[in-house]
């Protein structure tokens, strides 16, 4: 059965992706910390060569919970369990996949005591893995990681981003927490967490964050040595939280959250360019929590929600659509080709997909996923 419990530390250096750079190590900022928000971390995306990923928390809470990495190659039907190999994952995975090529980019939230985020590569579909390791913990949130162009950007949890220019360059600091926050673009949106970051397509840095300020979406843009106002307008008047900023192959795809309690409402962004957006219309969404996210091909935004609801949206112009409820379990689902969907169920070890068909969620395949409980202790 498969451990979970942490390679030494000898071993995880030997990987050929060592990204050990020492720049979240320096001094702390003078300016007011803006620190990272926290969010759900069940997704999945679908890469540029068509290959979808997802990610979901199995075996059961706390210290028995296992994060596991699935796919499903493009044009195939069946998932397999890819989560890379001997690192302890009870804290989450974050993972990112550039806008062209087959790699995937893979961190791993602290846990057992653990201070850092090993890191881990593939290239191949999850057959093998290259690791390294970022010495401060990434943030919880699902897109605390993005890859694109030969950058890497990682968002920590205390509010810094780092960046490494290409494997084995190691990471240099970015911004500073309170760096973003204290820029005139941000200011104006009175930032109060981060939430992701992203790259454009011509591989500019992207930062979202939480905004007090009615009305401004806030996705800044690293550009002339600072901090850019890129987001779209959002109208309503009401505080805008992005929750989601994710690159794709034919950009960037945002979600946002306007308003907050009953006139809460969800809104898919989406831009080619970094700068110029088109945004969907509002999905109602009360006091419903998002419990999970993401993206499918071309456009394709997704949302669960509690009370077996999920909703997708399948690009600009497009109306948000309604699903069948969900089976029982769904932690998150997966968007195939035109208006398809998979359903992805956990059951503590065991992973039950179900397909989308006219006559509602047919269960397509089981997999047993080997969980050694007690073995994050």
């Amino acid at each position: 059965m498969r451990t979970r419990r942490l390679r030494p530390l000898a071993g995880l250096l030997a990987g050929t992706w060592l990204l050990a750079g020492c720049a979240s190590a320096a001094a702390p900022a003078a300016r007011p910390a803006i620190t990272a928000a926290t969010a759900p971390l069940a997704t999945s995306m679908t890469a540029a060569g068509g290959a979808t990923w997802t990610i979901v928390a199995m075996g059961g809470s706390g210290e028995n919970s296992f994060w596991e990495l699935f796919t499903r190659p493009a044009a195939a039907a069946r998932w397999s369990v890819v989560t890379p190999p001997g690192v302890a994952d009870n804290g989450g995975l974050v993972a990112a996949a550039p806008a062209a090529g087959q790699r995937l980019d893979v961190a791993f939230r602290p846990s057992q005591g653990l201070t850092f985020s090993p890191l881990a590569r593939t290239g191949d579909g999850g057959r093998t893995w290259a690791t390294g390791l970022l010495d401060a913990p990434v943030a919880a949130v699902p897109d605390a990681l993005a890859s694109g162009g030969g950058t890497t950007l990682a968002l920590l949890s205390d509010g810094t981003i780092d960046q490494a220019a290409a494997p084995g360059s190691g990471w240099r600091r970015l911004a500073a927490p309170g760096d973003i926050a204290a820029s005139a673009a941000a200011r104006r949106c009175q930032v109060t967490a981060l939430t992701a970051v992203a790259l454009t397509p011509s591989g500019a840095p992207l930062a979202a964050a939480s905004c007090a300020r009615p009305g401004i979406a806030g996705i800044f843009a690293r550009a002339a040595g600072g901090w850019q106002e890129a987001g779209p307008a959002v109208p309503g008047g009401r505080p805008v939280r992005v929750l989601r900023l994710t690159g794709t192959s034919g950009g960037d795809t945002a979600l946002l959250q306007a308003g907050t309690g009953q006139a809460a409402s969800l809104l898919a962004a989406w831009t080619s360019d970094g700068t110029s957006w088109r945004v969907s219309s509002p999905l109602p969404a009360g006091t419903w929590p998002v419990i999970a996210s993401g993206t499918g091909p071309g456009s394709a935004v997704w949302v669960l929600l509690p009370g077996s609801r999920a909703r997708a949206v399948s690009g600009p112009g497009a109306a948000w659509r309604a699903l069948p409820p969900v089976p029982r379990g769904t932690a998150a689902l997966a968007a195939r080709t035109g208006s398809a969907f998979d359903a992805l169920a956990v059951s503590r070890g065991t992973l039950t997909v179900y397909r989308l068909t006219p006559a509602g969620w047919a269960k397509t395949q089981v997999i047993s996923v080997p969980i050694q409980y007690g073995s994050s202790g």
